[in-house]
C-alpha cells in the first residue's frame, strides 16, 4: 500500500479593514519626486550659503590654462601682495555679491578642479609667505594682547572682602555713631544746640533777606548833617540852598526832595524815593495856599536801590509844637507841627486842604517802620514867611488819581516773584515740597 501525502491547504490572503483604500501608485511616486527634489533644494542652499576656500581657490586659480572671471579674480587677488586675512576677506565679499547662478559656477568649477587635487601644484612661493606673515602677526598681536589684560588685571586693587556677620557689622556701625557707647547726656546736648543753632541761624538768614526793613529799623539814626537851624528865618535869605530840601532838626534829616512828579502812579513815586522824598502831585506847592504833602520811606528793603530807605524812620518822635522846614525856589517855608495821626493806606483825605489853615505841609510814611499797614501823617502850620502872603494855588496837573496813599518800595520776595526765573524756582520749590510732604505722610510708621 502506498502512502500518500496529503496537500496542505493554502492560507488564504487577509482582507483589508473595512474603508481601507490601496495607495495609487501614480501619487505615491510623485510624493516621493517632490520629497527628493526638497532635499537636492536643501543641500544646494547648505551649500551656496559658504563659498569654497579661499586657499583652495587661489590654487584653482593658478593651476586653470584658461581662467574664468572667478578665477582670474583670485589670480589678481592672489598676486596684489595683500595678506591671507585680507584676501579671504574680499574673497567672501566677491562671492556674497554673486547671484546664484554664478555661485554655481564657482562650486562648479571648484568638484572640477578638486577631482584630481593630489596632482595639483602647490601654491606659489608668495601665496605661503603671505600666509606665513599673517599668522605671524595674528600671534604677537594676540600675545600682545593677554599680556596687557594680565597687566592691568594685576594692578586692578581687588576689593577686600568683609568676613563679619551682618550682626557684627550693625554693632560696629552703631558704636561708630554713639562713639563706642560712650556718648553722654552733654554730648547730646551739644549736638541738639548745635542743630538749635544753625537752624535759627538759616531763619534769621531767610527772614532778613525778605523782611530787613523790619529787623533793621530800630537800629538807624539818620544823619547829624543837619545844622541847627533858627525856628524863625528870614525869608529872603540869599543864604538858603538853590536845591529843594525837607530839614527836620529834631532828628537830623536833611533830605532832597523831588518837586517835579505830575504822576501819582506807584511805580514812578517809588523811583522817585530813591533819590530823597517826593512832593505828592495832587497838593499845593510851598508858597500857595493849600496843603503841601511830603512822602518818604520809614524803612525799607535795603537790596532796593536808593540811599534815602530810612529817610522818615524817627518821624514817629515828631509832637506838637515841634518845627521842620522846606526849601523851595530859594526860600524857606518853616512849619510848625500840629498835629499827628496813624490812618489807614486807604484815607485819602489827609491829603485835602485843613479847614481854618491857610497853608500846610503834611510829612507822611508808613507805620510801623519797615510795614505799610498804616500811615503816619505829621501835620505842621506855616509860620514863616506869613501865609497870608501865599498866592492861590495852580490845578495841578495830574496824570491819575491814587485811591490808596503810597507804600514802601517791594520787598525782596516781590522783586524775585516779578521775573519769570523767580516764578519758575517759586513753583518748583511748592512742588517739591508738597511731593515730599506727601511721600513723609505716607511712609509706612514701624510698630
Amino acid at each position: 500500500m502506498t502512502d500518500q501525502q496529503t496537500p496542505t491547504p493554502a492560507t488564504p490572503d487577509p482582507q483589508p479593514p473595512a474603508g481601507f483604500l490601496p495607495p495609487d501608485p501614480e501619487r505615491t511616486a510623485q510624493d516621493e519626486r517632490l520629497a527628493a527634489a526638497q532635499i537636492i533644494r536643501e543641500k544646494v542652499a547648505r551649500l551656496y550659503t559658504t563659498e569654497p576656500n579661499a586657499g583652495q581657490e587661489m590654487q584653482e586659480a593658478e593651476a586653470a590654462t584658461h581662467r574664468s572671471k572667478h578665477q582670474l579674480f583670485m589670480h589678481e587677488l592672489n598676486n596684489s601682495g595683500k595678506d591671507l586675512a585680507t584676501i579671504q576677506t574680499e574673497w567672501h565679499q566677491y562671492y556674497v555679491g554673486l547671484n546664484d547662478q554664478e555661485k554655481h559656477e564657482v562650486w562648479q568649477e571648484f568638484y572640477s578642479s578638486n577631482a584630481n587635487v593630489l596632482s595639483l601644484p602647490a601654491a606659489p612661493a608668495g601665496a605661503q609667505a603671505a600666509h606665513a606673515e599673517a599668522e605671524h602677526k595674528h600671534a604677537v598681536l594676540t600675545s600682545q594682547r593677554h599680556k596687557s589684560q594680565r597687566a592691568k588685571a594685576a594692578a586692578r586693587p581687588r576689593p577686600k572682602r568683609d568676613l563679619r556677620s551682618p550682626q557684627a557689622i550693625r554693632a560696629a556701625v552703631r558704636d561708630t555713631v554713639t562713639a563706642n557707647g560712650k556718648l553722654k547726656a552733654k554730648h547730646h546736648l551739644q549736638s541738639l544746640l548745635f542743630g538749635l543753632g544753625m537752624g535759627s541761624l538759616v531763619i534769621f538768614i531767610f527772614l532778613f533777606s525778605f523782611f530787613n526793613e523790619v529787623i533793621i529799623a530800630p537800629f538807624i539814626q539818620p544823619s547829624r548833617a543837619s545844622a541847627s537851624t533858627p525856628i524863625i528865618v528870614d525869608a529872603n535869605d540869599t543864604s538858603v540852598s538853590a536845591d529843594p530840601q525837607v530839614i527836620i532838626p529834631k532828628i537830623n534829616v536833611q533830605i532832597p526832595v523831588d518837586y517835579t512828579q505830575t504822576t501819582t502812579n506807584e511805580e514812578d513815586i517809588q523811583n522817585s524815593l530813591e533819590s530823597g522824598v517826593t512832593h505828592y502831585a495832587s497838593t499845593v506847592k510851598p508858597g500857595e495856599q493849600g496843603n503841601t504833602a511830603i512822602f518818604g520811606h520809614s524803612s525799607n528793603n535795603i537790596f532796593n536801590k536808593g540811599k534815602y530807605k530810612f529817610a522818615f524812620v524817627l518821624l514817629h518822635t515828631m509832637v506838637p509844637g515841634d518845627t521842620f522846614y522846606l526849601s523851595y525856589q530859594s526860600k524857606m517855608y518853616v512849619y510848625k507841627v500840629i498835629d499827628k495821626k496813624v490812618i489807614d493806606p486807604s484815607d485819602v483825605s489827609i491829603l485835602d486842604p485843613i479847614p481854618g489853615k491857610v497853608a500846610t505841609a503834611t510829612l507822611i510814611t508808613c507805620d510801623p517802620p519797615g510795614t505799610t499797614l498804616h500811615r503816619l501823617a505829621v501835620i505842621g502850620e506855616q509860620i514863616s514867611p506869613d501865609p497870608s502872603g501865599n498866592v492861590a494855588a495852580a490845578a495841578p496837573v495830574v496824570a491819575n488819581a491814587a485811591d490808596a496813599l503810597p507804600g514802601n518800595g517791594p520787598s525782596l520776595m516781590s522783586n524775585i516773584l516779578a521775573t519769570k526765573v523767580g516764578k519758575t524756582v517759586a513753583v518748583l520749590i511748592i512742588v517739591g515740597a508738597f511731593f515730599a510732604l506727601m511721600r513723609w505722610t505716607n511712609k509706612p510708621r514701624r510698630k
